[in-house]
C-alpha cells in the first residue's frame, strides 16, 4: 500500500511489476475473432457463452475505457467496514482514513467492470508506507475477464493488522490495477489508521 499520485487508465506503469512464476500471457484476440473460432464445436461455444455471460456476438462496444475500477471496500469478517468510490476525485480519498482495529483480520475488495474486450491477467497490487518507509508490499492475481453488464468483485486474501502501541498510527497505501500488457487501469492513494478499536 503506497504513496503515489493517481494516474489515468491506459498509463503503462513504470513501477517494478510482480511476476507470477510459470504464468504466460495468452495471445490477444478480439471478441469477434473469438466468436468466429471453432463454430462447429458446440461444447466450446457453450463454454464461451458461459465465460462471457451470453452470446459473444451480441456484445455492444461501449464508450470509455475497457476496464473501469469503480469501488474499493475494507472488509472484516466478510462485512463491509467502509467503501469508497473510485470514479470521482481520487485525490480526496487519502484525506479520510480507513480505521482498522489493531490485530484485526481484514480484506480489500475491489469492484470493477469490463466493457468491451477480454482482459487478461488482471492484477491488484499495493504497497503500504509509514512515515515514508515501505513496511509491506502485496500483489494478487485477479484473473482474466470478459465483458459483462454486471460488475466483478475481487477480494484479497485475509490480512492481519499490526498490533501493539508501536504499530498504532497512520499508514499510506498506493494501490494499482494492472494487466498482462502492463497497462495501469487505475492507480490511487488511500490511508488508514490502526487504532485500539474500530473507531
Amino acid at each position: 500500500m503506497a504513496e503515489v499520485p493517481a494516474q489515468d487508465a491506459g498509463h503503462v506503469s513504470s513501477d517494478e511489476e510482480e511476476v507470477t512464476p510459470g504464468y504466460k500471457a495468452p495471445a490477444k484476440a478480439t471478441l469477434e475473432e473469438i466468436a468466429q473460432k471453432d463454430q462447429d464445436d458446440e461444447s466450446l461455444q457453450k463454454y464461451k457463452k458461459a465465460l462471457l455471460g451470453g452470446d459473444v456476438t451480441d456484445i455492444v462496444t461501449k464508450d470509455g475505457p475497457n476496464v473501469v475500477v469503480e469501488k474499493m471496500a475494507l472488509l472484516s469478517e466478510h462485512k463491509v467496514v467502509k467503501e469508497v468510490d473510485l470514479t470521482g476525485d481520487l485525490s480526496k480519498i487519502k484525506d479520510t482514513p480507513f480505521v482498522i482495529k489493531e490485530g484485526a483480520e481484514f480484506q480489500i475488495q475491489v469492484t470493477f467492470r469490463v466493457n468491451r474486450e477480454i482482459v487478461s491477467g488482471l492484477r491488484y497490487s499495493q504497497g503500504t508506507y509509514r512515515k515514508g518507509i515501505r513496511v509491506d508490499k502485496s500483489s494478487f492475481m485477479v484473473g482474466s475477464y470478459g465483458p459483462k453488464n454486471e460488475a466483478h468483485k475481487y477480494v484479497t486474501a485475509i490480512d492481519e493488522a499490526p498490533k501493539g502501541l508501536i504499530a498504532r498510527g497512520h499508514y499510506t497505501v498506493k494501490s494499482k490495477f494492472t494487466d498482462d500488457d502492463r497497462i495501469s487501469h487505475l492507480e490511487w492513494e488511500w490511508t488508514f489508521d490502526v487504532k485500539k478499536d474500530w473507531e
